[in-house]
């Protein structure tokens, strides 16, 4: 594979502008297709083998002249106070209301709540429903236009209106979360390379792979059904990693260039060397986020894919364009300073300013002097971050979760000041009737049962399908969709009640709706978490045991991630469960972690965390093979590759981070704040000072493999031994492996 990437690399280089027109003509063509696309659809929670699915498939059958998909907004109103709705200006002002929403666009039906009976008993606040004849791609901005407007007549005339619901929705920001990380990951750049040139190659080359990613994301967004929250999650990633694929490769590239070769030359040798370990690492993401599928949630499966596809196209950006970008930059790739040196051809003599040992070698060192001490500290300040995932609890994010200026979250608070915390989150009996059932009595002795639960506060009559064959009908929880007393209903309903009663019924009775949805999500999330993480545990072992040859290095690899996402996840409960400084990122209401979070942040931090073990450790291997002693060859390691990781790994977390201090969404700023923690743990704590650490402390045996193993083992070839004997062969001598040795890592 290195021989390949060497040939690639060179033939990159010597047709520069083929290869940048082909990147612009494939960003051209997948713009045009993205504009020319439907809107992206809602997030598709739909569940597999869970009781809230089948119930929806079973409406879907049974009520055939509704459309499962049609959406539906709730307003609600409240009186000035001291005042009630039942007044004849302020019923008059619901009126005017209401007209004005039965004329909207797409609008089927706007119930009134004196009709419906949908007005508290003080009579100071009521709601509506709004049904509307189309589905989330067809919502038009006249369409929310319309609702704002018809929710301003009632407030003109004193009354507070807000409103929920999809159309009520604004549409969803990125919140600026790349610009930040653009920002900071120049100024990081530049710190590394001291050239603005070579700073911005891997910014431009890892935007324009970000730009071919979301675009195709979007292009195929109605075809697929990937949602908006898919794109920015997935170029959240594909930023990050695009540009630490280039960094790795741009740093090799000047390294060769040192030690002597011709432009293209060090081209090729830079893709054949690094270029092999960012394949490598890049597959470990594209595998974890991919194997997301297992868990066998679409919304998840479709995350992790889109998220995959936007990496591949990082790392065929790396090997492709970055190379050819080399011989379009040509001599700036340093900066002037260091041209000064060799004002002839522009390359310097020497990548360092001085002979003095750098930050990496004399951290190492630190280290290595007290490996045990050490080790004993960082484990035991992950554990104590990790201590708050005793206490984490679950949930999708509702209204109640929304920024405090938001209509969705007011009309939230409204519901529950006038009505109870439940009607934000009631819960739909599903009543399917057998042959014979007499489907008026059954419901009528189905809802006599369930209204007399403790922590259900009222039932709706229930609503017919055309045949009478299945019923609908809306349960009323005392407590909040998120509250886990709203949970422990479910389960009891489910558990007690909903058997015995369907059998005396003679129906199928199941309990689903929006709330009993995201139960059921959450508990599928954790039924899932311990085989999902043992899947990617047992996988990072196997690939690391292929690639260092070592049987103690994977092992330490794959505890070292339990240890990273472990304690970031603890990290998340603290701020986004706890409250601890979540002023400080914006999180204006607490709640249940994220369903998803903890499977998506374990399939993410395993690639990302494999970047880092492969660059650094691939580093120590070849300088142990090399002859130096296991000591010695952790502080080479360091030497050679540690302001790169750390570079990288700052770039990383300035990107997830900016996305968690920006984004409105709460979906998205939790995903942007745990991967910045989990990076920056995995990064700093347990790559650069727990692996150094343990690989003191044991020695050669880090490297030992049995002898049965190794044979059957597959050669990947990350370090390029191979590239070094077809250089050989060539008579072109070894890639810069030993002139790297005697050079310090890029300064600045």
């Amino acid at each position: 594979m290195a021989t390949f990437l060497y040939k690639l690399g060179r033939l990159c280089f010597r047709r520069r502008w083929w290869v940048a027109a082909a990147w612009l003509a494939l960003l051209v063509g997948i713009s045009a297709a993205a504009a020319n696309a439907g809107d992206p659809p809602d997030d598709d929670y739909s569940l597999p083998g869970t009781e809230s699915q089948e119930a929806f498939d079973v409406l879907e059958e049974s009520f055939a002249e509704a459309n499962a998909d049609a959406m539906e907004s709730t307003v609600v109103f409240a009186a000035p106070e001291g005042e009630t709705l039942a007044s004849e200006e302020n019923r008059a002002a619901i009126q005017d209301v209401l007209a004005q929403l039965r004329n909207g666009d797409e609008v089927l039906s706007v119930t009134d709540p004196f009709e419906t009976g949908t007005v508290n008993p003080d009579k100071t606040h009521a709601y509506t429903t709004v049904d509307y004849g189309v589905t989330f791609s067809d919502i038009t901005p006249e369409m929310r236009e319309q609702l704002v407007n018809a929710m301003e007549t009632g407030r003109e005339a004193g009354l507070t209106v807000e409103a929920s619901g999809e159309v009520a929705m604004e549409e969803v920001e990125l919140g600026g979360g790349e610009v930040i990380g653009i920002i900071v990951a120049a100024i990081v750049l530049v710190i590394t390379f001291g050239s603005m040139v070579a700073a911005g190659l891997p910014l431009l080359t890892a935007l324009i792979g970000l730009m071919a990613g979301v675009t195709g994301i979007t292009a195929l967004s109605a075809t697929l059904g990937l949602s908006a929250m898919t794109g920015i999650l997935a170029s959240m990633i594909g930023l990050a990693v695009g540009i630490d694929y280039a960094l790795f490769i741009a740093s090799r590239y000047r390294a060769e260039l040192v030690a002597g070769h011709s432009r293209e030359e060090a081209a090729g040798r830079a893709v054949g060397t690094a270029g092999s370990a960012v394949i490598f690492a890049g597959l470990t993401v594209i595998i974890a986020l991919a194997g997301l599928a297992v868990v066998n949630v679409p919304l998840l499966t479709k995350m992790g894919l889109a998220a995959a596809a936007t990496v591949a196209i990082a790392v065929i950006v790396a090997l492709t364009l970055v190379p050819a970008a080399f011989g379009i930059v040509g001599k700036f790739i340093f900066g002037r300073r260091m041209r000064r040196q060799n004002p002839e051809t522009g390359v310097p003599s020497s990548l360092s300013n001085s002979g003095k040992d750098n930050g990496g070698t004399r951290w190492s060192r630190a280290i290595l002097r007290r490996p045990g001490l050490v080790l004993i500290a960082a484990v035991a300040a992950l554990g104590a971050l990790a201590a708050p995932l005793a206490s984490m609890e679950m949930g999708l994010p509702d209204n109640g979760t929304q920024p405090e200026d938001t209509t969705l979250r007011r009309s939230y608070d409204l519901l529950s000041e006038g009505f109870g915390p439940g009607f934000n989150g009631p819960l739909m009996l599903v009543i399917e009737g057998q042959d014979g059932t007499d489907m008026e009595a059954a419901t009528t002795t189905i809802s006599e049962e369930i209204s007399g639960l403790d922590g259900v506060v009222q039932v709706a009559p229930a609503a017919f399908n055309q045949d009478g064959t299945v019923a609908t009908m809306l349960a009323f929880p005392a407590t909040g969709p998120a509250d886990h007393e709203t949970t422990e209903l479910v389960e009891r309903i489910r558990a007690d009640v909903s058997d015995g009663l369907g059998e005396e019924t003679g129906t199928n009775i199941f309990v689903s709706g929006a709330t009993a949805a995201n139960i059921d999500f959450s508990e599928v999330m954790n039924r899932a978490l311990v085989p999902y993480l043992a899947l990617v545990v047992g996988l990072a072992f196997v690939l690391l045991m292929v690639v260092f040859r070592s049987i103690l290095v994977p092992l330490k690899a794959a505890l070292g991630f339990l240890f990273s996402v472990l304690a970031a996840l603890g990290a998340v409960v603290a701020v986004f469960q706890w409250g601890w400084g979540a002023e400080l990122i914006g999180v204006e209401e607490t709640g249940p972690i994220m369903s998803m979070m903890p499977i998506f942040m374990v399939g993410v931090v395993f690639g990302l965390a494999m970047d880092y073990e492969v660059f650094l450790v691939t580093r120590m291997r070849e300088a142990h093979v090399h002859g130096e002693d296991p000591k010695q060859s952790v502080v080479t390691g360091f030497n050679l590759n540690a302001r790169v990781v750390t570079a990288a790994a700052v770039i990383m977390i300035s990107v997830f981070a900016g996305f968690a201090v920006t984004s409105a969404e709460a979906m998205v700023k939790m995903m942007g704040f745990g991967l910045a923690a989990a990076v920056l743990l995995d990064a700093f704590v347990v790559r650069m000072t727990i692996v150094p650490a343990i690989m003191g402390l044991v020695g050669e045996r880090a490297w030992w493999l049995p002898k049965w193993l190794d044979r059957i083992l597959p050669n990947v070839d990350v370090e390029g031994e191979s590239l070094g004997r077809y250089l050989d062969a060539q008579g072109k001598g070894r890639p810069a492996q030993d002139a790297q040795q005697r050079q310090p890592e890029p300064a600045g």
